[in-house]
């Protein structure tokens, strides 16, 4: 018989694989605080060194966030967004994924959106019109996300989020270059008025049009 006998896993590994499991199966919901590591450490019967090093292993995929002072938040269901964000993939790039999804999730909003949906959307777009510098990348991103949760696709919102990262980071730098336009109606303030309407075209082209301007903005400019 070929089969070999499994490795023991270490006790680190296993805390990493208990971990990764409430954050997929949403229990630890993307954007919220886990549990503080007093907390974890008696869940688990492990000490603080272990608790910490599963959760930098889980930081560099991505999945979690450590904010010093501030706890640990879960960043990502899956450790795609810790692969992309490790890709160094050009704004061009970025705008291109977007493309073959922003729209799709537009189209499907208009469709699917309820009014929590919308009030959701709303308010992103409230923070985002009121963002600072430093939070700004942010507050265009959490737009985006509520747009493609609107659509009701579980599935493609799994997929664009493990893309928000690198649309986060891609508008954080964009953002510094002449010319860039953060008050773009296009994809933002257009497909929340296109999904009122349930008018899944307008939603669609809006979404279309403001990737279309930054990709021909970033040809542009140097």
């Amino acid at each position: 018989m070929s089969l070999q006998p499994l490795p023991r896993t270490s006790l680190t590994d296993q805390v990493v694989e208990r971990l990764r499991e409430e954050i997929t199966a949403g229990r630890w919901p993307v954007g919220e605080r886990i549990p503080a590591e007093s907390e974890l450490m008696s869940a688990l019967g492990v000490a603080r060194g272990t608790l910490r090093e599963a959760l930098r292993a889980l930081q560099y995929t991505g999945m979690l966030e450590i904010r010093r002072g501030d706890g640990t938040f879960v960043r990502a269901r899956s450790e795609v967004p810790g692969a992309l964000a490790r890709s160094g993939a050009a704004l061009s790039h970025v705008l291109e994924a977007r493309a073959a999804l922003e729209p799709s999730l537009a189209r499907l909003a208009a469709e699917r959106a309820d009014e929590e949906d919308m009030a959701r959307i709303a308010d992103a777009l409230r923070v985002r019109a009121e963002a600072d510098d430093d939070a700004w990348a942010d507050a265009d991103a959490a737009v985006h996300q509520a747009i493609a949760e609107a659509a009701g696709n579980p599935i493609l919102f799994e997929v664009y989020s493990a893309l928000l990262p690198r649309l986060r980071d891609s508008m954080s730098g964009a953002m510094r270059r002449e010319g860039f336009c953060r008050n773009e109606p296009r994809g933002h303030d257009e497909v929340l008025e296109a999904i009122r309407r349930r008018d899944g075209d307008a939603a669609a082209a809006s979404a279309q049009a403001n990737l279309e301007a930054t990709s021909a903005w970033d040809d542009a400019t140097p």
